[in-house]
């Protein structure tokens, strides 16, 4: 399969609403700068690279020819360079994929990843990651990794900073990260360039391998990712949207799904594909409404 190189992608042309929103939002908490500077103090980039550099093994093109040629393509076609390290880490028992540093990011894989993923799938997933780096967002995403470490340590040392985190912020900043999740299926999407690619990864990443992937077992996860795509959010009381969204790390592979399909089915994707990648924001002609709120905005 031939893909196209998509070069001079602006990440703002496939940057979800949700997810622009939802940080904008975030971006206007109080607590947002005195955390970035704890972060900065306590030198969390750096920590959270040697904990990769120490444990975990470095991938290149000689060892694992595979992982490195997916990650390579990947760069390419998302238009993102230098080309960021890549590292291997054991089994979980699922897909595991991460990105951290700001300013020198590094990604790492598990093995289920090596295993369950082809060279296609492999361009989905890492393209999910490789997104974080392209849309520069990354500080933010590493508050989300040591918030709970960070938020004890705020609340013994810090008088009232560490209640400040237990609140809006904590809450605003995990909901992002959830909205985050869909630009970077879109990402994903744009770098394998397949939606039946993109619907198989998706499908491992919820836990399901490669043996069990059927046709009809395909075709029925379509089907309930549409529908749940359909359903409105409205529908949910604010207590359930808080508590569904708090619980950040999970997969939520089925509404993310069907939020990607709704792309292709609109005809952006096809869009982006075929146009000049240098296209204006779509901010410019549909601008986002002042003071969203991720828990009445829906």
């Amino acid at each position: 399969m031939t893909r196209k190189i998509l070069t001079g992608l602006n990440s703002e042309t496939y940057e979800h609403p949700f997810d622009r929103q939802a940080l904008a939002s975030l971006q206007k908490m109080p607590g947002i700068s005195p955390l970035l500077k704890k972060i900065n103090e306590y030198g969390i980039d750096r920590l959270l690279r040697l904990q990769s550099l120490g444990s975990q093994i470095k991938v290149t093109n000689r060892n694992f020819p595979k992982l490195y040629a997916a990650l390579v393509e990947t760069c390419q076609n998302l238009d993102v360079s230098p080309l960021p390290e890549l590292y291997f880490f054991r089994g979980t028992g699922y897909i595991q994929t991460y990105v951290v540093g700001v300013e020198k990011p590094l990604i790492g894989v598990n093995l289920e990843a090596m295993e369950w993923l082809n060279g296609d799938e492999l361009l989905y997933v890492l393209g999910t990651e490789v997104a974080r780096i392209k849309s520069q967002h990354m500080i933010y995403h590493q508050m989300a990794i040591v918030m709970p470490a960070l938020k004890n340590l705020l609340s013994s040392t810090t008088l009232g900073l560490g209640g400040l985190v237990a609140s809006g912020v904590e809450l605003t900043l995990y909901n992002w990260v959830m909205m985050a999740k869909l630009t970077a299926d879109r990402a994903g999407l744009l770098a394998c360039q397949d939606i039946n690619i993109a619907t198989t990864a998706l499908m491992k990443l919820a836990g399901l391998p490669d043996e069990y992937l059927t046709e009809n077992v395909i075709e029925d996860f379509l089907i309930q990712s549409r529908e749940f795509a359909s359903d409105s959010f409205d529908s949910l009381d604010q207590a359930t949207k808080i508590l569904s969204y708090t619980e950040y790390r999970l997969s939520w592979i089925v509404m993310r799904t069907g939020e990607l399909l709704k792309w292709v089915d609109s005809g952006e994707y096809d869009q982006l594909i075929q146009e000049d990648s240098k296209s204006k924001s779509p901010e410019e002609d549909n601008p986002q409404k002042e003071g969203w709120n991720f828990l009445s905005s829906w």
